[in-house]
């Protein structure tokens, strides 16, 4: 498969030419956190890396001189603030060469970690999306979860991957111009793969880069409220919107069995079902299933879309 173009055109970039900013949306609930988080940015090696801060329906509290920023009428969900975060760089983010995503409970503990990421891009022109690794800052453990692949006992490991983090990552602005944003409906739950597959799809390619680390405390997914309800709806809708129609079934029989072998409360159970009939009942955006030469990819990279 013939890699993208880089953003750049035909000419070589030099790592330090290559323009990153960095989108975080918050709550505003987490002011000190928010703070360190911005302070970890300002401090990285080399050429500055530009600040995009959106409130999800608060005000924000003072922010540094050049930091774009936007208050929000209402929370639009993670991939919607996202979303909005990119737009403050220009359409698609074209003031710069790549977006950083960062939650902004976050915090990078290195100051070359702007480096390690214009390296990479620049060396790989068919880079769109970078994945860190996320590891508590007390403990320095990184959760299962928080490593985008199949095998993930060695969190360690730098890959080829075919999904990535939200609040840990950073996306090439070709990538969206190429292959869309997050997908806003989705609200929370699933939006990074959706994007991953779309990107995939278009032909770029997604590394877990272990050396790029965000701080972020040990926490567990089902704190979110809607958590069973949006993880399955947007599964289906994720499912939906992407796979080819032989493969909806296949993957969605897949989770639905790996749900039930997981046990959960029936509470949990009853939120899970609700969304997965939600799935199906309510629009979940156009339809652009991916090439066949896609889910051979995926394959190849560890992750057939059946898991």
């Amino acid at each position: 498969m013939t890699a993208p173009a880089s953003p750049a055109g035909p000419r070589a970039v030099r790592s330090e030419d290559f323009r990153l900013g960095a989108v975080i949306i918050t709550m505003g609930n987490r002011p000190a956190e928010l703070n360190a988080l911005i302070e970890s940015v300002v401090n990285q090696q080399g050429p500055a890396v530009e600040l995009a801060v959106v409130g999800q329906g608060v005000p924000l509290p003072p922010l540094p001189a050049g930091v774009r920023s936007v208050e929000l009428a209402e929370n639009v969900g993670i991939p919607g603030g996202r979303n909005v975060g990119i737009e403050l760089f220009g359409p698609n983010g074209r003031d710069v060469d790549a977006v950083l995503f960062l939650d902004d409970d976050g915090l990078l503990p290195g100051t070359d970690s702007a480096r390690l990421l214009r390296e990479a891009f620049t060396a790989d022109p068919g880079l769109g999306i970078v994945s860190f690794r996320i590891a508590d800052p007390e403990t320095g453990v990184t959760q299962r979860r928080h490593v985008p692949r199949l095998r993930a006992s060695d969190p360690l490991r730098s890959s080829r991957v075919t999904t990535f983090l939200g609040g840990a990552s950073a996306v090439r602005c070709t990538v969206f111009e190429q292959a869309g944003q997050l997908p806003a409906e989705f609200f929370y739950a699933h939006e990074e793969t959706d994007l991953a597959w779309r990107a995939l799809d278009a032909g770029w390619a997604i590394d877990y880069r272990a050396d790029v680390v965000l701080h972020h405390p040990t926490t567990s997914p089902a704190r979110h409220a809607s958590f069973f309800h949006n993880v399955a709806r947007n599964r289906v809708w994720l499912a939906r919107r992407n796979l080819p129609a032989l493969f909806v079934p296949l993957y969605l029989g897949t989770w639905f069995l790996l749900t039930l072998a997981r046990r959960p409360s029936p509470e949990a159970l009853k939120a899970w079902w609700g969304g997965f009939l939600a799935g199906w009942r309510e629009p979940c955006g156009a339809r652009r299933p991916m090439r066949w030469r896609t889910v051979w990819r995926l394959t190849r990279l560890g992750r057939p879309p059946l898991i």
